[in-house]
C-alpha cells in the first residue's frame, strides 16, 4: 500500500458519538473526508441537524441519529440504524462525554454517577454493540476511545477541579486496553486520544479562569488547535494503525511530558 492509501477509509462506514459539534463533530469530518461515510450521534436533536449538515456540505455521505449513551436500548437501535442505513461498521468513535465542576470534598454523589454513567458505561455500552456488529461482519474494525490527560495525571484545583471526570477519564483508558486485549482475536484494535486542553463549550469556563496558567505548563506554550485531533483520530481509524491496539495516544502540546 502507498502511504496515500494507509490513510484511505473509502468503503467504510463511521459512527462518532458526540458527533454534532466541537471535537466530535472535527473528527467525523477527518474521517468524512478520507473516505468514510460518517454517522454522528448526540443526545438533542438541535445540534444533530447542524452537524449533519456541516458534514453534507463537505460531501460527506453522512447519518445522524439521536442517542443517549448511556441507556442500553438506545445503544443499540442506534447500531442497528447505522448497519440498516450503510450496510456496515468499521470504525467508532466513542466521544460523547459530560463533567461536572466542584471540589471533590463536596461533590454530589449524582453529579459523580452521572459523569461515571455517561463517559465509561456509555464508552462500554457503545463499543460492546459496535463490536458485535464488527465481528458479525467479520471484517474486524477499529475503535478509538476518547480520554483525556486527566485520566492520566492529577490536575491542580484552580486548574480543573472535577474529580468524577477524571477518574472516569483514567477507567476508559484501562478499559480501552483491556478490550483491545479481549478483543484482538476477532480483528478489532482498540485504541484512546487523551486531548489536552482544547477550546470547546466544556473547557470554556476552565480556559476563561485558567487559560495562561495552562498555556504556561504546556511546552508547546498553547492550547490545542481547531483540527488538531482530527490526524489523530484518522491515524488510529485507518490501516496506518494496524499494528497498533491498546495504545493511548496523547495530544496535548507536550504537558505530560514534564
Amino acid at each position: 500500500m502507498s502511504v496515500k492509501d494507509l490513510f484511505d477509509l473509502s468503503g467504510t462506514v463511521a459512527l462518532v458519538t458526540g458527533g454534532s459539534r466541537g471535537l466530535g463533530l472535527e473528527m467525523a469530518a477527518g474521517l468524512g473526508e478520507a473516505g468514510s461515510a460518517v454517522a454522528i450521534t448526540a443526545r438533542r436533536e438541535q445540534w444533530l441537524t447542524s452537524g449533519a449538515a456541516t458534514l453534507a456540505a463537505k460531501g460527506i455521505d453522512c447519518f445522524a441519529t439521536a442517542c443517549d449513551v448511556t441507556q442500553p436500548n438506545e445503544v443499540d437501535a442506534t447500531v442497528a440504524a447505522v448497519i440498516a442505513r450503510f450496510g456496515r461498521l468499521d470504525i467508532l468513535v466513542n466521544n460523547a462525554g459530560v463533567s461536572w465542576g466542584e471540589s471533590a470534598d463536596t461533590m454530589p454523589l449524582e453529579k459523580w454517577r452521572m459523569v461515571v454513567d455517561t463517559n465509561v458505561t456509555g464508552c462500554f455500552l457503545m463499543a460492546r454493540a459496535a463490536a458485535a456488529a464488527m465481528m458479525r461482519g467479520g471484517r474486524g474494525g477499529a475503535i478509538v476511545n476518547v480520554a483525556s490527560i486527566a485520566g492520566l495525571v492529577g490536575t491542580p484545583a484552580d486548574v480543573l477541579d472535577a474529580v468524577g471526570y477524571s477518574a472516569s477519564k483514567g477507567a476508559v483508558i484501562s478499559l480501552t486496553r483491556d478490550l483491545a486485549v479481549k478483543w484482538a482475536r476477532h480483528g478489532i484494535r482498540v485504541n484512546a486520544i487523551a486531548p489536552g486542553f482544547f477550546d470547546t463549550r466544556m473547557t470554556t469556563g476552565v480556559l476563561e479562569r485558567s487559560r495562561a496558567a495552562i498555556e504556561r505548563s504546556t511546552p508547546l506554550g498553547r492550547i490545542g488547535r481547531p483540527g488538531e485531533l482530527q490526524g489523530a483520530a484518522l491515524f488510529l481509524a485507518s490501516p496506518a494503525s494496524s499494528y497498533v491496539t491498546g495504545h493511548v495516544l496523547v495530544v496535548d502540546g507536550g504537558a505530560t511530558a514534564w
